[in-house]
């Protein structure tokens, strides 16, 4: 398998570091959106508002809800849930972490699914994770909370990589799904793959899953997620889809930024695949 190497993470993330240490000991610096003060007090709010939303309209709210863990065990493996189901008409769910080198997480276009996503993720230190839903009316709608953690998840090597024939298995996928009485689907799934960062001390270039999509036995698209390095090592997600009830099966498309692609089908009958 052919791994593209991509640009020098290691000097972008000290630079990172520079930047997050200027910040915080600046007395100049006051983070605002609309004027309103932003939760958790991030130093970088600034920039995660040009990085996301550009010029859009921002508002905080309440209905956008982000869970984690009270106590991180493994910083290359926080659970995480994003949940905008508050909201009506979600055209865009975006997770990002304020103070990780690589800021974004991970973007879910819900397509014909719920504004919802679990999954994990690795942080580099304690930083406001935040989930931003975009809807109809083109305004961002933004919550968040702050994740107590020590560092070294962001730069820590992939497991996969101490396993002599950890290639044969990249893209593999298990997956079940369950279905539910208000005729959605909830599905589980994780996908074998290394997602090296690019910032781990032995020198692996970024190698990475950008895309999963989801879509039923007929071809139609259930969900998309696009995804960035701080996805965990072997991602794992919950999604509730809806999809038709004759529908045997859900398709799983993948690609990673090496340019491999990856297909698999998960049946509907609630058996692992």
């Amino acid at each position: 398998m052919a791994i593209r190497i991509r640009s020098n993470r290691a000097v972008q993330f000290a630079l990172a570091a520079v930047s997050c240490a200027v910040l915080m000991f600046s007395s100049q610096s006051q983070a605002l959106a609309d004027g309103v003060r932003v939760p958790l007090n991030s130093v970088m709010w600034d920039e995660m508002r040009e990085q996301f939303f550009g010029n859009q309209p921002v508002v905080f709210d309440d209905k956008v809800v982000v869970h984690v863990p009270s106590i991180v065990e493994n910083q290359a493996q926080v659970p995480v849930t994003a949940d905008a189901r508050g909201l009506r008409d979600v055209q865009r769910l975006v997770v990002f972490a304020d103070l990780n080198p690589i800021p974004h997480v991970l973007t879910l276009m819900p397509e014909k699914a719920d504004a919802f996503i679990s999954f994990r993720m690795k942080v580099e230190q304690g930083t406001p994770v935040r989930a931003a839903a975009l809807t109809s009316d083109g305004v961002w709608h933004v919550g968040g909370v702050y994740l107590e953690a020590a560092g070294g998840g962001c730069s820590a090597p992939a497991t996969a990589r101490s396993v002599a024939n950890w290639a044969d298995t990249v893209g593999q996928t298990q997956a079940r799904i369950w279905r539910q009485p208000d005729g959605r689907s909830r599905l589980r799934m994780r996908v074998k793959h290394p997602m090296d960062t690019g910032l781990a001390m032995d020198g692996t270039p970024a190698f990475f899953i950008e895309d999963l999509q989801m879509r039923s036995d007929a071809g139609d698209l259930l969900a998309r997620v696009r995804l960035a390095e701080p996805v965990s090592e072997d991602p794992t997600f919950t999604l509730q889809l809806s999809m038709p009830l004759s529908s045997p099966a859900i398709r799983v498309d993948g690609r990673d930024n090496s340019g491999s692609i990856f297909k698999s089908s998960v049946p509907t009958d609630g058996r692992p695949s």
